[in-house]
């Protein structure tokens, strides 16, 4: 089972770069973040072409997160956070996909800081931790994900000592994020990659992808079931270099059907 988290910067905008990838890396599960798109300008037609189901919940202009799949369709078991401080602010979807839940969101970025959007930010990601670990407690494999705007720590950030009063590297934000891993989430791609520079974003100005001055902002975080059964997790980095792309670039894992063996200590 392949499942991935793209920030698309804009669902209609980079249609074509959404299906290209889709046709090249055939994920089975994607979520989709910042559609900047209300309901009914979702590109329904397109993705089903596509081969894929989907659930959406979006917004005019900003924001915007959506369930895609091509293993059945997403049944969808929540539409924004419980108790969210701001309900008109599309950020959230979970829904029931082929024996797993999958959790879609897209944290908000909390500059200037300090100040309201900050302290937004926060708030809503107190709201995810009490949903989170309600979440961490099933059975059945979880996995959230999506654009966190966390970089958890200096390896996930290209020149940290630039980025210490910037609210995605803000004390308060990433101890938020320690806070779910303590919950006994699992960071796929930091799992699979723990010493190894690796981002998910680059900025559009000043070369950033090319002098691969990035930021590790978007996570897959697994629950027990889910994180017995990871494979693999990799960062897609050349489709940000595709033209017109997003200035994020698609993470995904592989579970594989069964749990992983362990293996056996030596005897004795």
């Amino acid at each position: 089972m392949k499942i991935a988290t793209y920030n698309v910067n804009g669902i209609n905008g980079r249609l074509p770069v959404l299906l290209r990838w889709l046709e090249e890396r055939r994920p089975d599960i994607v979520c989709l973040q910042e559609l900047k798109a209300p309901d009914e300008k979702f590109p329904l037609s397109a993705i089903r072409t596509a081969g894929y189901d989907a659930i959406w919940h979006g917004q005019k202009s900003w924001n915007g997160v959506a369930i895609l799949s091509r293993v059945g369709m997403p049944v969808e078991t929540r539409r924004g956070l419980p108790h969210d401080p701001d309900p008109g602010q599309s950020r959230y979807i979970e829904a029931a996909v082929n024996g797993m839940l999958i959790a879609g969101l897209y944290m908000p970025n909390g500059n200037p800081r300090p100040g309201p959007k900050f302290d937004y930010k926060l708030a809503w990601f107190a709201q995810l931790e009490a949903h989170a670990a309600a979440l961490f407690a099933t059975d059945a494999p979880v996995v959230l994900a999506g654009d966190f705007n966390v970089m958890p720590t200096d390896l996930d950030v290209y020149k940290p000592e630039r980025w210490r009063d910037d609210a995605l590297f803000a004390p308060a934000v990433r101890d938020a994020y320690a806070r779910l891993l303590d919950q006994g989430w699992t960071d796929a791609l930091r799992a699979r990659h723990p010493g190894e520079t690796i981002y998910t974003f680059w900025d559009y100005f000043r070369n950033a992808y090319g002098r691969n001055a990035g930021l590790r902002i978007d996570h897959l975080l697994l629950n027990g079931p889910a994180a017995a059964r990871l494979k693999t997790a990799e960062v897609d980095s050349d489709v940000r270099g595709w033209e017109k792309s997003s200035d994020h670039a698609p993470v995904r894992i592989e579970l594989g059907d069964r749990p992983r063996r362990r293996r056996a200590g030596p005897a004795g």
